[in-house]
């Protein structure tokens, strides 16, 4: 059923408005937009509602705007705003040093502690800015250009935030909020809301953050069976900066991107593995096929009509959307099947969330 309000004079004016106002490709999805605001207004909802939801949009279109001028891969680091210099302060300052090098930008929440020592590492050319306005911490470090720095003032905006513009996800010791950010990232890449990215649990040698977490993982929630064993194949855990940047870029050594295309997951890769490895792939991780085979295919029309990353080759197979962790782990072996020098290019952030994708 069409979107609209069911006025065919005013979907008209909301039409000839938008049509009017810009040359855009992606007019109908504007034409929604303004549709829902009037929507809103015809409910007569609350002031505070109005509010939230008009505070809302805002945020995401200005986050939007400021990384669309910035295509160089991106890693958010997650961290405490209480951990001043020392150890972990050190490592973060040496890893993000270490990524800006590689060619990678740096997101942090903008604040203090580890997210200013993620900004230092990386450089002011090289740092971006995700902050929260709080009443006890309200201003950036010193280490962010105000363009590239955006305000947010729900949490639920500024997550979508740094999830949406990274390609790689580091979190070092921190609190409630450390924890919860980096919870709520396993769960997104866990049940396939987001799609596999590199996650790394780091700290400073001998600092004791991470073991019992990870004990507690392995002891209590895969032993009753809360999450898989193979969920822990979502995180890598280390306590050296240059472990850490290896892992992230390794991740993109062959892997490139997914996309789902009638029900069908394409795993796009710079090199697809011959005959025989595509004969082992299937004989171990045939547990994640719903049924047929993983295969070697060519770009679907889908793909074709978007240009959607031409240049690499295709498997394909029916997921069974519920292993994620086994996911990664084929994608671990498809990044073992090439050379460690090979140039790293992932794909670009999140741009269009494809009709394809079925939840």
């Amino acid at each position: 059923m069409p979107y609209d309000l069911g006025n065919p004079e005013l979907d008209k004016i909301i039409t000839d408005l938008v049509r009017d106002s810009s040359d855009n490709p992606n007019e109908d999805l504007i034409v929604e937009m303004i549709t829902t605001a009037l929507k809103l207004h015809r409910d007569n909802g609350s002031r505070g509602d109005l509010k939230l939801i008009n505070t809302a949009l805002k945020e995401m279109r200005y986050s939007n705007l400021v990384f669309s001028r910035h295509d160089e891969p991106k890693v958010t680091i997650y961290g405490s705003a209480r951990i001043a210099e020392g150890p972990n302060y050190d490592l973060t300052v040496a890893f993000a040093a270490n990524m800006a090098r590689r060619g990678w930008g740096v997101i942090t929440g903008a604040g203090p502690g580890i997210m200013e020592a993620g900004n230092r590492g990386a450089g002011i050319e090289n740092s971006y800015g995700v902050n929260i306005r709080l009443p006890f911490e309200s201003d950036s470090n010193g280490f962010i250009a105000e363009e590239r720095n955006v305000n947010f003032k729900y949490f639920f905006t500024r997550k979508l935030g740094f999830v949406k513009e990274s390609h790689a996800f580091v979190i070092l010791p921190g609190g409630f909020g450390t924890l919860d950010e980096g919870f709520e990232l396993l769960t997104l890449v866990q049940t396939g809301k987001s799609d596999v990215h590199p996650i790394v649990l780091m700290e400073a040698p001998g600092t004791g953050y991470w073991g019992p977490i990870i004990e507690f993982m392995k002891e209590v929630q895969v032993k009753k069976g809360l999450i898989s064993d193979s969920d822990l194949a979502l995180f890598f855990y280390t306590t050296d900066p240059e472990a850490a940047a290896h892992h992230i870029e390794h991740f993109y050594a062959n892997y490139h991107s997914q996309r789902y295309h009638a029900g069908r997951l394409i795993l796009r890769v710079r090199v697809a593995p011959d005959p025989d490895t595509l004969a082992g792939l299937n004989a171990d991780f045939g547990d994640i096929v719903v049924e047929g085979a993983i295969e070697k295919i060519e770009a679907t029309p889908a793909e074709i009509a978007d240009a959607d990353a031409l240049d690499c080759e295709r498997l394909s197979f029916l997921f069974d959307r519920r292993h994620f962790g086994r996911l990664r782990q084929l994608i671990d072996r498809l990044n073992a099947m090439v050379a460690e020098d090979l140039a790293v290019h992932p794909a670009p952030p999140l741009r269009e969330e494809h009709a394809e994708r079925p939840w």
